[in-house]
């Protein structure tokens, strides 16, 4: 079998989510299926320029939309520093995005700008409040497009993990369940890039880090769920979080994709059975249903996100980054890498970021 290194997982899961995000720009946000063949043919299997009055019209085949921008500025930020710098981050979205937004959807890198982006920009441009209160209720998965970053970094200490992931997410949104949901799938990642497969036991294993105070989410069930022992104390106190469903989530998508009796077929359906818009709990479980069942083939993890129609980027990054942590840098293939605008400048970056996370 071969060995797949803790750099190379991840640096994989980085470049997978800038793959996925790039991938992703052509067709982006086709709701109608037909419309969405029509205009790209009955698979979509490398980069696209977008069409002349779609969401990223002018960019060009393996650029970056804004998510994988900021996703490169969250990396730049922490190569540069060490560590996550709270401050520094939001100086580079002062300095290298909010400059160039207008608070319209079509302003700024990447050629669309999303709402919570857009919320962020006004509440502190406009309304001069503190970063302390920039985060509103967008339901949607701008956070995890850049924490994943966090979750590479931290991957070995879970518990500088969540303290990051949080600090980083509120910028942006601040709804509880949002916040343990972008939780919950950085520790995902988190347990991937450290060698863990996605399948039936990745749950169980971040229960037991919940049960260790890692992770700080409720919970007064025993091993495998089963009941408190009558008059048993609750070891684990309330949590951050009221649930740690999010985190029991990843384990029975997992078990669904192996099992025989539930066919999903082609799988880039599973845009249809969970959701093709874009809020957080219609892009996770498809991406962690992806991710699962091509645990060994990168290439089919992302582009059946890609076909999926809908908010096919935002299932791109995630899947891309589940799927890249699972088989390293040296299986994802190499046209996707030379078909990026920046490829080698995004190995460059993913790549001291993932000697940085190795090295701790």
């Amino acid at each position: 079998m071969q060995t797949i290194t803790w750099q190379e997982r991840a640096q994989g899961a980085l470049m997978g989510a800038f793959i996925g995000d790039a991938l992703a720009l052509g067709p982006h946000w086709y709701y109608d299926l037909e419309e969405l063949r029509k205009d790209y043919g009955d698979w979509i299997s490398d980069y696209t320029d977008p069409k002349p009055g779609r969401y990223h019209e002018g960019s060009k085949a393996g650029q970056l939309s804004q998510s994988g921008y900021i996703l490169k500025l969250m990396i730049e930020s922490l190569v540069a520093h060490g560590e996550y710098d709270h401050g520094d981050f939001c100086l580079h979205l002062e300095e290298k995005l909010f400059v160039y937004l207008d608070g319209t959807p079509y302003s700024g890198p990447g050629g669309y700008t999303s709402q919570s982006i857009r919320e962020t920009w006004r509440k502190r441009e406009l309304g001069r409040v503190s970063w302390e209160q920039t985060g509103g209720k967008a339901d949607t998965t701008e956070a995890i497009e850049r924490i994943l970053a966090l979750a590479v970094r931290y991957a070995r200490h879970p518990g500088d993990l969540v303290q990051n992931v949080v600090e980083n997410t509120l910028l942006t949104q601040n709804d509880e369940m949002l916040v343990a949901m972008t939780v919950a799938y950085a520790a995902v990642l988190g347990r991937l890039v450290c060698g863990d497969p996605l399948d039936e036991n990745i749950s169980r294993n971040l229960m037991e880090q919940v049960k260790n105070g890692e992770l700080p989410f409720h919970a007064v069930t025993q091993g495998n769920l089963q009941p408190p022992k009558p008059g048993q104390p609750e070891k684990t106190g309330a949590g951050q979080f009221s649930s740690p469903d999010a985190l029991l989530t990843p384990s029975f998508i997992a078990r669904a994709a192996k099992d025989p009796d539930i066919s999903i077929e082609p799988a880039w359906k599973v845009s249809l059975l969970y959701g093709m818009p874009c809020a957080i709990y219609h892009i996770l479980p498809a991406s962690y249903y992806l991710a699962a069942r091509f645990q060994d083939d990168f290439e089919a993890g992302i582009l059946h996100a890609v076909n999926g129609g809908g908010q096919n980027q935002a299932r791109a990054i995630l899947t891309g980054a589940l799927c890249g942590a699972q088989v390293g840098i040296n299986n994802i293939p190499k046209r996707f890498i030379e078909g990026l605008e920046e490829g080698g400048r995004l190995m460059q970056l993913t790549a001291g970021l993932a000697e940085q996370s190795e090295s701790e």
